[in-house]
């Protein structure tokens, strides 16, 4: 009888907007009559507005309904339509007339993750305190190590980036742009690679259960799914290798790295004292990671000039010029493909712009945003998109990529790297008319 008493209790305020909906119905109907009217007797007509002292010095009479009505509306009208006003209306109501309390944390975490989502920006996110705790531990002490994967984001969601070779992964046959579903049987598919990361953050020895998703592209929604049971290692792997082939040196970036720069300047000073005359510089399925290495690594072979501009929403774009640390001349190509990512595609587009290189291979993913994570007072913390990166002619990146100015594809069936012979073949050619 209670629940029933509950459902069927008068509502006072429905009825009183009932009461002001049909008032101004009616009102509405009067002066449409009297604007129609007024029309007709002038040729030209009045600008009618909903004015109770007006309509009343015509003789019309206005009810007190009518008049609550009107003020409502024109309150309406002024109504503070921020978010928090409306969440202060809906905590009001509740706090009033609902018999249940609101949980104060529940809420705030379900609607800071809805706010943020709908921005639109696919990389927004909002952590609550224990995810934000995992972020920074993972951002200080990050490692690889584990199933032998790289990850990287795109639109917000986790996918792998690269295989160590030798890998468990590998085996297991995970490639390149398959996304994760589950992650022992927890439904992962909008984690971030940040959070993909934390959780696969075991001890060696532990098994882990993965889902995987191999779609057709990166922005394909759906794909075939598998799933590999895998048992976590230490996996180490060099973030730089070098070779010289033909008096042409080499040099492979995995990731860029806090101290990338340093890596690759050893790198060239060790394959010039060996006798390259020319350099290719293997970007292909790297990540990304420090734009301050980034810029660092393209002031190794640029002078001067602008390397790159970052666009934020203080007005004109801000210009980061090479340091005029250049260490070697020698002909460059800077090899990329569809993996190709953020600071990374930053380094080619500086390299590219000024002349200082080649490129050769696919045209990169075109991840070329800037993403902040700022701590809140009440705990956790927001990431956001603040910037993006330009080349230095201006030209976007996020969306778009860097187009080679030389396209080839992945190797053919029998395993021939293509893409390597091209980028060598070019900087051997690039060599020779430097002569």
């Amino acid at each position: 009888m209670e629940t029933k008493g509950r459902h069927n209790a008068p509502n006072a305020r429905a009825r009183g907007e009932r009461r002001g909906e049909r008032a101004s119905n009616q009102l509405i109907l009067r002066l449409s009559i009297t604007v129609i009217l007024a029309a007709a007797a002038f040729c030209g007509g009045f600008a009618l507005r909903s004015q109770t002292d007006l309509i009343d010095s015509w003789g019309i009479p206005v009810s007190d309904e009518e008049s609550e009505a009107l003020a409502t509306a024109a309150n309406r009208e002024s109504y503070d339509t921020s978010i928090t006003a409306r969440v202060r209306d809906v905590e009001q109501i509740l706090s009033t007339y609902s018999l249940d309390e609101i949980n104060l944390t529940e809420a705030t975490y379900t609607m800071l993750a809805d706010l943020m989502k709908s921005t639109g920006d696919p990389y927004a996110a909002y952590y609550n305190p224990d995810l934000y705790n995992n972020y920074i531990k993972e951002s200080t002490d990050r490692s690889y190590a584990g199933i032998g994967v790289v990850f990287a984001d795109y639109n917000g969601r986790a996918y792998v980036a690269d295989v160590f070779e030798g890998s468990e992964a590998e085996a297991k046959g995970v490639q390149q742009g398959d996304f994760l579903m589950t992650i022992d049987g927890t439904d992962v598919s909008a984690w971030s690679m940040t959070e993909v990361v934390n959780a696969l953050a075991k001890d060696e020895g532990d098994n882990v259960s993965i889902t995987w998703m191999r779609p057709s592209s990166l922005d394909a929604q759906t794909g075939d799914q598998f799933t590999t049971a895998l048992v976590c290692k230490v996996y180490e792997e060099a973030n730089l290798t070098t070779d010289l082939t033909r008096k042409v040196g080499v040099i492979k970036l995995r990731q860029i790295t806090s101290n990338a720069a340093e890596l690759v300047q050893q790198a060239v000073e060790s394959l010039t004292t060996q006798g390259a005359t020319a350099f290719v510089l293997d970007l292909r399925d790297n990540p990304g990671g420090y734009l301050t290495q980034a810029v660092d690594i393209a002031s190794l072979f640029v002078s001067s000039g602008v390397l790159v501009e970052v666009q934020n929403n203080e007005g004109e774009p801000t210009e980061k010029s090479a340091a005029g640390v250049s260490i070697t001349e020698a002909p460059m190509v800077v090899l990329v493909n569809k993996y190709t990512a953020a600071a990374a595609e930053v380094l080619a587009a500086a390299l590219l712009d000024n002349q200082r290189a080649t490129v050769v291979g696919e045209t990169t993913l075109g991840k070329g945003s800037v993403q902040v994570v700022r701590e809140l007072d009440f705990g956790g913390a927001v990431r956001y998109t603040a910037a993006y990166y330009l080349t230095p002619r201006g030209h976007a990146i996020d969306g778009v990529g860097i187009v080679p100015q030389v396209t080839v594809v992945t190797g053919d069936a029998d395993g021939a790297d293509e893409q390597m012979a091209l980028a060598v073949d070019t900087a051997r050619s690039l060599a020779k008319k430097a002569k």
